[in-house]
């Protein structure tokens, strides 16, 4: 059970709520971006060979990316839908 003062909240109840997300490898959000942080614990996603995560849930068109430890931590409080 997550506690609500975890230390990777930190106000993503405004935007991330209720939100569909796919587990999918990653890709960048457009031509001129390099990287993504997980919206929670910051961790990085990059496209491979890099030294970062390559794969995790994204919403539709890779805006927003969250690691695989944090969704399953926060997908019950943030009540997220999950397309396969």
């Amino acid at each position: 059970m997550i506690e609500q003062n975890d230390w990777r909240l930190t106000n993503q109840l405004k935007y991330l709520k209720g939100l569909t997300f796919y587990r999918k490898t990653y890709t960048k959000y457009r031509d001129d971006w390099d990287h993504d942080h997980c919206e929670f614990c910051w961790a990085k996603f990059m496209e491979q060979p890099h030294d970062a995560l390559h794969e995790g849930f994204a919403t539709e068109g890779n805006y927003r990316w969250i690691c695989k430890e944090c969704f399953e931590d926060f997908k019950d409080m943030f009540e997220w839908n999950v397309v396969s």
